[in-house]
């Protein structure tokens, strides 16, 4: 069986050039190849209208062009869209277009399931195929986007890396991506406007400040003290609060970056007033801009439930008497499985 072609995305600059000058063209040739491939997304050589046609069937002899395809799209009642992507090795990831009055937000994918297990997470209960690269992710964007704008007329303004899999486990890729996505000759979007979640994976996170990135960070804590942690989210017996607590600290010293904590309520294991407490302790000692307390949606796989509204109110209101700036965000896109911890393909 002959080898596969090698990517044309995944070639550096130097590679490229090397390559056009021993096929005899000239520079700007490159450069309208590098204009379809980042700016105007095609998706096959057959697109690249304003090449030659030898041009475009010797690119296709020597390269491949894989790309995601939208296999399926779902639209809520609240005006969210789900889309299922394929890969071009037949796996399948969802992201989310979350809309606003004010904003138009894509919900990505960064690995083909997960293997971190949380417990409140569909996608935790699916096994782990393979990391997303970085052109698939930058795919992903670009396809939401063009929903954005048939739907809404509307581009994209927010990017957050909370759909599939754990960000910081495909460190590379998810950099990469966001390097193209923010990229003058990509999709120009200031990295201000993207936000990077993480289920907690603390030398990640002191890498992230190492290699200064802009974009911003939001921490998915989920309880407020490590007994509870470890009940529902598996990677905290390696990454405890403390570790993360001093990890979001340096990042933070060597970045400057906004840092959000997640906090999903679950009845009965972390919305008690004592919670609470606690969690204001702990925001205390963490540079976090805000909580933003979610709303639990509820998976067949597990069993806690969201607490009744007067002890959602309870733990808002001791919050803010402690003047710790949380915001309760309502779920969107619960009616198609598309809300927070809901992706696990299934249309």
């Amino acid at each position: 069986m002959s080898a596969p072609l090698p990517n044309i995305r995944h070639q550096s600059q130097d590679e490229l050039e090397k390559y056009f000058s021993e096929i005899g063209e000239k520079n700007f040739r490159l450069k309208q190849v590098q204009e379809w491939l980042w700016q105007k997304h095609a998706h096959s050589f057959e697109a690249m209208s304003n090449l030659s046609k030898d041009l475009r069937a010797k690119l296709s002899s020597d390269f491949s062009l894989p790309a995601l395809k939208v296999d399926a799209t779902q639209y809520s009642s609240d005006g969210t869209v789900k889309s299922r992507f394929k890969t071009f090795d037949g796996h399948a990831i969802e992201g989310v277009l979350i809309p606003t009055e004010a904003r138009k937000t894509a919900c990505v994918s960064s690995q083909i399931g997960c293997s971190l297990s949380c417990k409140f997470c569909a996608t935790g209960y699916m096994d782990r195929k393979r990391n997303l690269t970085f052109d698939e992710i930058v795919d992903q964007v670009v396809l939401i986007n063009q929903q954005s704008e048939q739907v809404f007329e509307k581009k994209l303004s927010n990017i957050v890396f909370m759909g599939m899999g754990e960000p910081l486990m495909n460190y590379s890729n998810v950099l990469k991506a966001i390097e193209r996505i923010t990229a003058e000759d990509g999709l120009f979007m200031s990295p201000k406007r993207i936000t990077v979640s993480t289920a907690g994976v603390a030398k990640q996170i002191k890498m992230l400040g190492d290699d200064q990135v802009k974009f911003k960070l939001a921490l998915s804590l989920h309880a407020p003290n490590d007994e509870k942690r470890n009940k529902i989210m598996p990677i905290n017996e390696t990454n405890n609060i403390k570790v993360l607590v001093e990890a979001l600290n340096y990042f933070y010293k060597k970045t400057g970056n906004e840092i959000t904590l997640e906090y999903i309520l679950f009845k009965n294991l972390n919305d008690s007033p004592e919670d609470a407490a606690e969690l204001t302790k702990l925001f205390r000692q963490i540079p976090a801009d805000l909580i933003n307390i979610i709303e639990y949606n509820s998976i067949d796989a597990f069993k806690f439930t969201k607490p009744d509204e007067e002890d959602v109110q309870q733990f808002m209101d001791i919050l803010a008497s402690n003047k710790v700036n949380a915001r309760l965000r309502r779920s969107r896109g619960k009616d198609i499985d598309a809300a927070c911890g809901q992706l696990a393909n299934k249309n």
